[in-house]
C-alpha cells in the first residue's frame, strides 16, 4: 500500500463528505432528549471517534448503485446507532477499560445508565428505519439487531470453555460483528430498488468484510498496535475472551499448553509474564499468521462480490477498503 496516498477509509470519507455530513446531522438531532444524561452519554461515545466504517459503507454502496434520494442517510445513521448501542452494552458485559482510546462510558456514567442509553439508541435507530420508508430495509436492519444480540448470548455461553470449536467461534463473530456490516451494505440496493442479485452481492461483501475486520482485530490484540487500535494490548487475553488465535493455538496444544490456557482463560489466574507466554505459544503454532490468512481470504471474497457492479470510483473504493482492513495488521 502506498502510504503517500490517503488510506481507503479516508478516501471514502472524502468522497462521501456531503452524505456523511447529513448522517452526522441526523445523529446529533436524534440523540436529543429532555433527559440530559441521555444526549450527554451518547455524545461522549459518538464523539470518541471511530471512522464510522459501517454507515460509510451504507452511503458508499448507495452511491455505487446510483441512488439519489435521502433515505440512505437515515439508514446509515440507524446503522451507527445500532453499533453505538451494542458498544455500550458490550462494555458493560466485557468490563473493558477503554473504548476508542477513551475511558469506557460505563466507568464514567455507570452500568445501568449505559445499558438504558443503549436501549434509547436502539429505539432511535428503529425510528430512523421507519422514517426511511422501506419495510424491506427495516426488516434487514431489525433482523441484524436480533442476530447481534444472539451472538452476544452465544459468546456469554461460550465463556469459560476452552474447547469451543473454531466453527462455533466463527458463528459468534458472524453474528456479533459481520451481521451489521452485511446489513449496512445490503440496505443500499434495497432502498435504491436494485435487483436482488445486487442486494445479495452487497450482503456478501459486508458480511465477508466484517469477518475479515474482526479476525484482524483478534490478531492485533496480540500484536502490539494498541495505540492505533485505541484499546489496551491484550484486552482479550485479560478478559479471558476466546478469539481465533487462541482457538487455533489450542487445536495444536500439548498437555502443558492446555493447562496454561485453562488457567489464564477459564480460571483467569494470570501472573506476570503470562501474556508473553501466550504470545510465544501462538507464534509456535502460527496462530496469528493463520488468523490473518483467514482474514485475507474473507477480504478477497468481499472484493469478489463486487464483480457484478460496473467499475466506478465507489466500487473501486469499496474494494480497496477490503484490502485495507487486512493491511492494518502489517
Amino acid at each position: 500500500m502506498d502510504l503517500k496516498l490517503p488510506n481507503p477509509v479516508t478516501r471514502l470519507s472524502q468522497m462521501a463528505k456531503a452524505d456523511m455530513a447529513s448522517v452526522d446531522r441526523l445523529i446529533i438531532e436524534r440523540m436529543g432528549s429532555p433527559v440530559p444524561l441521555i444526549p450527554e452519554l451518547a455524545r461522549y461515545l459518538v464523539e470518541a471517534g471511530g471512522k464510522r466504517i459501517r454507515p460509510l459503507i451504507t452511503v458508499a454502496a448507495a452511491r455505487m448503485v446510483g441512488y439519489e434520494g435521502e433515505g440512505h442517510a437515515m439508514l446509515a445513521a440507524a446503522v451507527e446507532f445500532i453499533h453505538t448501542a451494542t458498544l455500550l452494552h458490550d462494555d458493560v458485559v466485557d468490563g473493558s477499560d477503554l473504548r476508542r482510546g477513551k475511558t469506557a462510558a460505563n466507568l464514567i456514567y455507570g452500568n445501568p445508565q449505559s445499558v438504558l442509553v443503549g436501549d434509547f439508541l436502539f429505539a432511535r435507530a428503529f425510528m430512523l428505519m421507519v422514517d426511511a420508508g422501506s419495510m424491506d430495509a427495516l426488516h434487514v436492519l431489525s433482523r441484524a439487531a436480533s442476530i447481534i444480540a444472539e451472538g452476544e448470548v452465544r459468546q456469554l455461553e461460550a465463556a469459560g470453555h476452552i474447547d469451543i470449536p473454531v466453527s462455533d467461534y466463527m458463528a459468534i463473530i458472524e453474528a456479533k460483528t459481520a451481521a451489521l456490516f452485511a446489513a449496512a451494505a445490503q440496505v443500499s440496493p434495497i432502498i435504491a430498488g436494485r435487483p436482488k442479485a445486487e442486494e445479495d452481492a452487497l450482503e456478501t461483501y459486508g458480511r465477508e468484510l466484517g469477518l475479515a475486520f474482526q479476525l484482524v482485530d483478534d490478531a492485533l490484540d496480540y500484536g502490539g498496535l494498541a495505540v492505533k487500535l485505541g484499546k489496551n494490548l491484550g484486552d482479550d487475553f485479560r478478559e479471558g475472551k476466546m478469539t481465533l488465535p487462541v482457538a487455533l493455538a489450542l487445536n495444536k496444544a500439548d498437555k502443558n499448553e492446555r493447562a496454561f490456557w485453562q488457567r489464564v482463560m477459564v480460571e483467569k489466574v494470570q501472573n506476570d509474564g503470562d501474556f508473553d507466554t501466550a504470545l510465544n505459544i501462538m507464534k509456535r503454532h502460527n496462530a496469528l499468521e493463520d488468523t490473518l490468512a483467514q482474514a485475507r481470504a474473507h477480504a478477497q471474497t468481499a472484493q469478489d462480490a463486487l464483480a457484478i457492479f460496473p467499475k466506478n470510483p465507489w466500487s473501486e473504493a469499496l474494494a480497496k477498503l477490503a484490502e485495507f482492513v487486512v493491511d492494518r495488521a502489517h
